[in-house]
Formats: C-alpha cells, structure tokens, sequence
C-alpha cells in the first residue's frame, strides 16, 4: 500500500500565496509522476498539474503563471506553489502518485490522498 499526507491548505485571500506539498510513503518500487487535482464543490474534479519522473510537467490552463508544480524524488515529495490565488481557486486539493509498488513492480496504479481545503476569499 501507498499513503500520501497533504499538507499547507487554509484560507487566503485573494492575491495571496499558499504552498501545498504531499509525502508518498509505502510499498514504493518506482514512482511515474505525482501531481495535484482539486474538486471545486458542485464541480468535477480536475487536474491542476502533475510532473513525471522524467520532470515533465502538466499544468491546467487556468494555473499557468501562477501555479508551480515541483518534485523531490528522492523524498517522494511532490510541493504546489500557489501565487496570485483567485476566488475560482477555492477547492480541496488532492495530491496522487502513480507508483509500481514492491507487490507488483510490473504495475502502475494510481494513489490518491485525502484532500486539504483551499479557500481563497476575503
């Protein structure tokens, strides 16, 4: 099994900074990418960006500029760096990876953490 611990949401106001970051720890054989999705309420969750082990990097459209997804592989840490937070940003952020764990070394699965709040308003 995989866990991942998310940590740094809370309310900002608008223009406001927030960094979040998620530590995967477990039965990790190799880690393909790790990333950050959030779920607005009354909304579909959403990828907001992810980067893979080759250090390539997703970003929704709405985050370019302002958002900044980075890695520490070593650690299996995986840090959102939040810069000019808008109201739309409100949501829980979910962290994920998507490892091959030491069970199964041959498959990659999906692992998702709880979520951390974030709640942009003033």
């Amino acid at each position: 099994q995989v866990q991942l611990v998310e940590s740094g949401g809370g309310l900002v106001q608008p223009g406001g900074s927030l960094r979040l970051s998620c530590a995967a720890s477990g039965s990790i054989f190799s880690v393909y990418a790790m990333g950050w999705y959030r779920q607005a309420p009354g909304k579909q969750r959403e990828m907001v960006a992810q980067i893979t082990s080759n250090g390539v990097i997703n970003s929704a459209h709405s985050v370019l500029d302002r958002f900044t997804i980075s890695r520490d592989s070593a650690k299996n840490t995986v840090s959102l760096q939040m810069n000019s937070l808008k109201s739309e940003d409100t949501a829980v952020y979910y962290c994920y990876t998507n490892v091959a764990t030491t069970d199964d070394p041959w498959k990659a699965t999906n692992y998702w953490g709880k979520g951390t709040l974030v709640t942009v308003s003033s």
